[in-house]
């Protein structure tokens, strides 16, 4: 367990401090485990897609639940390297990517914060399914996705 707690932590750092489009958003994971990740983003000026109506650009509501997918995912296949060094499990982690990737829009993003969800549908020797939502601060669900994720 405490190498678990070692590599989780290790991921937290990456995914918060070193991906520079994380930081844009400025995603904060609020749960990390081998069940699944979640994810919070404040609402700001910069996020906005509709000027008139003051939502959640597309994009971002998409590059959100993308995010939450690949860590969940990421999570599920670090299970599946518990023999591999340290050294290992970052080289997989730095040729880790999206290979497929859909996002069902279900409502306009109005909110204050968003909180995403990514669980794992799946888990194979290199690729990981997950299934995520989108939740604005007032549960209301606001769009879900799958999403393919590959580890070579």
């Amino acid at each position: 367990m405490t190498q678990l707690s070692a590599d989780i932590q290790r991921i937290l750092k990456i995914f918060e401090e070193q991906i520079p489009f994380n930081n844009l958003l400025d995603l904060k994971i609020e749960k990390l485990d081998l069940q699944g990740a979640s994810m919070r983003v404040d609402m700001r000026d910069e996020l906005v897609g509709n000027f008139m109506q003051g939502t959640l650009h597309g994009g971002v509501t998409a590059a959100i639940l993308d995010v939450t997918g690949g860590l969940t995912a990421f999570m599920g296949l670090l299970e599946k390297m518990g023999h591999l060094s340290d050294q290992e499990k970052m080289e997989r982690l730095s040729k880790f990517g999206t290979i497929d990737l859909r996002i069902d829009y279900l409502r306009p993003g109005r909110g204050t914060y968003f909180v995403s969800k990514g669980s794992i549908l799946r888990t194979g020797n290199k690729v990981a399914v997950t299934r995520m939502e989108l939740h604005n601060d007032k549960k209301h669900l606001i769009a879900t996705g799958t999403g393919s994720y590959l580890s070579v």
